[in-house]
């Protein structure tokens, strides 16, 4: 092969490798996925939430009929959730817990660490305890953050795993369809 032939090959392949991120730039923007999360459906059922919170408020689903509500499961381990956790308590001031009741829970850590964790980042919006992590493995939560979506009539609707910018415009879409 040429000089000239291989030069216009390698040419030909950085376009089209060019063309393909491009199209899959297209498509995120586009679709609900990002690049640090993937949106799937979710049928779990909301009734097997029964959990206290840091303030030894116990949390159940009847408690929560009526409203839209974002389930969050974090560990205070996971980098992906630290980073999160400033916007969901943004998203969590945002609306209300009138309008929106977001709720985090946390997996399997002691509560003075979440507490800690807590104070430290200023979260304020409620902090639930799995300690056996039971409710995540009902839930089947496995990758961690991983939100789960369930709307006003306490319907579940869609699994969110991974890091979200819970400000972002992927986030209004996944919100506002609770509504």
């Amino acid at each position: 092969m040429t000089l000239s032939r291989r030069r216009c090959l390698q040419a030909a392949l950085a376009a089209a490798a060019g063309t393909a991120a491009w199209a899959r730039a297209q498509n995120a923007s586009q679709s609900l996925t990002g690049p640090a999360f993937e949106v799937s459906p979710w049928a779990g059922s909301l009734a097997a939430l029964d959990l206290p919170d840091l303030t030894g408020k116990r949390w159940r689903a009847p408690d929560l009929q009526g409203r839209p509500v974002l389930i969050n499961f974090w560990a205070s381990w996971c980098e992906p959730c630290r980073a999160e956790m400033p916007s969901l308590q943004a998203l969590a001031d945002l609306y209300g817990p009138d309008k929106l009741q977001v709720l985090a829970i946390n997996f399997k850590e002691p509560a003075a660490r979440a507490l800690r964790f807590a104070q430290s980042t200023g979260v304020t919006l409620p902090v639930l305890l799995d300690a056996q992590g039971q409710l995540a493995r009902t839930w089947g939560v496995k990758v961690f953050p991983t939100t789960l979506l369930i709307d006003s009539r306490s319907l579940p609707r869609k699994r969110v795993q991974g890091e979200v910018d819970w400000t972002g415009k992927a986030a209004e879409k996944l919100v506002s369809a609770l509504l």
